[in-house]
């Protein structure tokens, strides 16, 4: 059983984080915690000044309402983090800031755009200070 658990979840696919959230909520010790993460990505700043003001306040937003969504729909006790920055960072200081001892990451179906740059899974495994389960 594991006292701390981060859970990132990408908000476009809402029926995986309804998985990882479930198996967290079975890994988790009865006196921890889990912290439900969503990372949103900056814009550069070139393209900046070619999109509304508020963009970043209404996806920081539209992911609060969807992770809250997506706790009660799992019926779990999870803290909801939001992030702004590039995600495997995020996932990383977060972890870090909570002293995780798991994070609980999905993953897709690895193409050739992976092994050239390596996605978000990749890289917090490779990086990670504590245990790391990705989940297909």
């Amino acid at each position: 059983m594991f006292k701390k658990i981060i859970v990132p979840v990408d908000i476009s696919v809402l029926d995986k984080g309804l998985d990882i959230l479930t198996k967290a909520s079975e890994l988790v010790d009865p006196e921890g915690s889990i912290v439900l993460l969503h990372v949103v990505e900056e814009i550069p700043s070139y393209l900046a000044i070619d999109v509304p003001v508020d963009l970043m306040d209404n996806a920081v937003n539209d992911a609060r309402d969807k992770l809250q969504e997506l706790r009660s729909r799992a019926k779990v006790d999870a803290e909801i983090e939001l992030r702004t920055g590039p995600p495997a960072r995020e996932i990383l200081a977060s972890a870090k800031a909570h002293q995780a001892d798991l994070i609980l990451v999905a993953s897709h179906r690895p193409d050739l755009s992976n092994y050239l740059i390596g996605s978000t899974a990749d890289r917090v495994v490779r990086h990670a200070a504590c245990s790391v389960l990705v989940r297909r």
